[in-house]
């Protein structure tokens, strides 16, 4: 009887610890929070910031004409993906992880206040420069964390960083919502319904609180859940090379290195596509889509809402998918067939685009020619399916084949491809007016598809590369 109760309580033992190996660590949660609100603080900001830039001095803007608008738009979004190659290789050297994401989140709360503070050019650059700089210290060193909390070879951290995107985009999909209704609806000035006065201050005002919110989550609850981890450099106290990082990379090493670079270049093109959300995207949906509902006009930074939106409806299911998929005898899917499928969606995206232009007809510059809104919700969720394909995907493989003693700066690289494709989107966007939606939104599409094929029949050298 003593044999069978000390059987049962071994198989309880054993299907506890199986049960365990599925849950993801609560440190993945906590760096959820933390993600979540800093991207409300992005998001929220970026949301209104190609209005702010446009809109007349007297509603509230800065009188930016549209083609400088979208390069300053480009060329913001851009620098704050890039910085992080600064940032990670800082951290990785000198601060460490925990102390570098502390550093950032500091300093971007700063940027939004100096936003908050003054609504005109000069306070502008120096909100927009603190952004720049806090991000590069935060941004590689947070996806960073989530990669250390899984073992090598650990089959859930695809799914970890799908989880961890999520927490993107319900921060994305709240600030515009949030940002735009205090900036367009609750602090502005209307007369028959116009806007004559935008409260852009109080969208900024609400983008800092959330990025003290994360700041305060971090701070209180990562000790708790991350115990070291993040804490500690990859050089000793005299600034040289600890022993283990101290050695030359491998020939393997090496590849894999290549392979991060390789696919980096393939997702610039991607993001040049998708970042046209903020700039030609905003642009087309104020003048030219039909925004009303039941007789109410939907505010435009609010369409900005929509890809976070479905990025949180279908985040589970992708992770639940790729978790699926991993447990097949025959393994996932490949992380270039994962990327190219991502490309191609895109692409798709911006076909709807063009049926929206074509709706129009000849209406040209007509603002009371507008094309139905469906069109405008299709691309963004095609562009989302896309982005799930890549975004994660590229988070966890860097974290799984980076050298570990590049494990932030290689993150950076890959944040980089944003950086590149942002000011790139900006440049083509300011080309908008000159060259006409049908060509750019037409051209995109051609592009994207075309690199995403170009992709997958590389697929099986890359792989080998990885292996």
């Amino acid at each position: 009887m003593q044999v069978k109760n000390n059987e049962d309580e071994m198989m309880h033992k054993i299907e506890k610890n199986e049960a365990s190996k599925e849950k993801h660590p609560p440190g993945l949660y906590m760096l959820f929070l933390t993600e979540m609100w800093e991207r409300f603080s992005y998001y929220g900001m970026r949301a209104l910031l190609i209005l702010y830039l446009t809109t007349e001095f007297v509603r509230g803007g800065l009188a930016f004409d549209p083609a400088t608008a979208a390069l300053i738009y480009g060329w913001y979004t851009g620098l704050t993906y890039i910085t992080p190659l600064i940032g990670g290789y800082i951290s990785d050297r000198f601060l460490g992880q925990r102390k570098a994401i502390v550093v950032g989140a500091t300093i971007m709360a700063l940027g939004q206040f100096a936003l908050f503070a003054q609504q005109t050019k000069t306070f502008l650059f120096i909100g927009l420069f603190l952004l720049v700089i806090g991000n590069g210290f935060f941004k590689p060193n947070i996806s960073t964390l989530v990669g250390k909390l899984y073992s090598d070879g650990d089959k859930r951290k695809d799914s970890a960083f799908t989880i961890f995107y999520m927490g993107i985009n319900v921060g994305a999909f709240l600030a515009p919502l949030v940002c735009g209704t205090l900036a367009e609806n609750i602090f502005a000035v209307k007369k028959a319904g116009e806007i004559m006065q935008y409260g852009f201050k109080y969208g900024f005002l609400a983008a800092g609180i959330g990025m003290i919110l994360s700041q305060i989550i971090f701070m209180a609850l990562s000790q708790k859940y991350l115990g070291d981890i993040g804490k500690h450099t990859v050089v000793d106290s005299n600034g040289k090379l600890k022993e283990d990082n101290n050695k030359p990379l491998t020939l393997q090493e090496k590849k894999r290195t290549a392979v991060i670079i390789i696919i980096t270049l393939f997702v610039i093109v991607f993001w040049t596509g998708f970042e046209q959300a903020g700039s030609s995207l905003t642009i087309y949906t104020k003048d030219f889509i039909n925004r009303d509902i039941f007789g109410k006009e939907l505010a435009v930074s609010w369409f900005q809402s929509l890809n976070p939106f479905f990025i949180v409806s279908l985040g589970p299911i992708m992770s639940i998918l790729w978790l699926k998929l991993a447990n097949r005898p025959e393994g996932d899917l490949s992380i270039p067939k994962k990327m190219s499928l991502g490309m191609i969606l895109l692409g798709v995206g911006f076909l709807l685009m063009v049926g929206a232009v074509l709706q129009r007809g000849n209406a040209g510059d007509d603002v009371t020619v507008k094309a139905n809104m469906i069109w405008l919700v299709g691309t963004y969720f095609f562009h989302t399916l896309g982005e799930l394909c890549l975004s994660p995907i590229g988070l966890s493989m860097v974290s799984k084949i980076a050298p570990p003693k590049y494990a932030s700066l290689l993150m950076g690289v890959w944040l980089s491809s944003n950086g590149i494709a942002n000011i790139l989107a900006g440049y083509l966007a300011s080309y908008v007016g000159s060259l006409g939606a049908l060509s750019i939104f037409g051209g995109i599409a051609c592009i994207s598809i075309l690199c995403g094929l170009i992709l997958y029949s590389l697929r099986n050298k890359i792989e080998a590369m990885m292996a």
